[in-house]
């Protein structure tokens, strides 16, 4: 173990091993993986028939989840852009990742970056890591680092697909593989919602998909470094992600709901 002694943070080593990113590969869940990767596949192409290749995008964060959706997306040739935020503060794993996808797929990634002056504003206004001072403050950091960009990589568009499960977090119960999402008034399509973090992983290693390696240090939630830490063994999976904050605030303003 290790300490942040800044924060105060005990963390795992690197060479930690997390039993969450290895699931013993049995037939039934090999053939239950198969049939929801199926199952979200038909989705997208539902998606990609109904609303044309310029009219709809995935939002990669390059979680696991968002990993399983991009290589569904490449593996199968569908016609989905792939974009992706870059904060200014992701963790160097994050950048590595990114790097990582582009050369397996052989693909570019399209990345959206805030607003200078927004950041420069906020930094001599508040302070380098103002965020953890209150969540109002917090909040204003995701939205000109996260939510103001996603505004621009979303203009012009019809629908947009996101890696989110229902059982992430209690923000996100209950969430449909289909919504109208009223913030930014298109349709909005959740391929995973109803996956297990159990058949996420199944499905990277049966296809053996690029991920961040922070996953096998206990980071089952990835956003940008100072917001992000890893968690105990069986504690829930957004717990690292604000964790100064009560669960009721924990999202950053791309998914909620009016």
């Amino acid at each position: 173990m290790i300490t942040d002694f800044d924060s105060g943070v005990t963390m795992l080593k690197p060479s930690a091993n997390n039993p969450a990113t290895r699931p013993i590969l049995s037939d039934e869940l090999v053939a239950n993986v198969n049939t929801k990767s199926a199952e979200a596949l038909a989705l997208l192409n539902q998606a990609v028939c109904e609303f044309g290749v310029d009219g709809i995008t995935f939002a990669n964060s390059f979680g696991a989840e968002d990993m399983v959706l991009t290589d569904l997306i490449l593996r199968n040739n569908l016609a989905i852009e792939i974009f992706s935020l870059d904060t200014g503060r992701l963790p160097v794993e994050t950048y590595n990742l990114i790097a990582r996808t582009e050369q397996s797929y052989q693909t570019k990634l399209k990345l959206f970056f805030p607003k200078s002056d927004a950041v420069e504003s906020y930094v001599r206004t508040h302070g380098i890591n103002a965020f953890y001072e209150t969540v109002e403050l917090r909040k204003a950091c995701c939205f000109m680092r996260k939510v103001e960009p996603l505004q621009r990589a979303l203009h012009g568009k019809k629908a947009w697909i996101t890696g989110m499960r229902a059982e992430q977090s209690s923000t996100r119960s209950n969430l449909p593989l289909r919504e109208f999402d009223v913030s930014n008034k298109l349709e909005k399509f959740n391929p995973l919602s109803n996956w297990t973090e159990k058949e996420v992983w199944t499905y990277i290693r049966t296809h053996q998909v690029p991920y961040n390696t922070l996953h096998d240090q206990f980071y089952p939630s990835i956003g940008c470094a100072p917001c992000t830490r890893s968690v105990a063994m069986g504690e829930d999976i957004r717990s690292g992600r604000w964790w100064w904050e009560n669960p009721e605030t924990k999202e950053c303003g791309l998914h909620l709901k009016k």
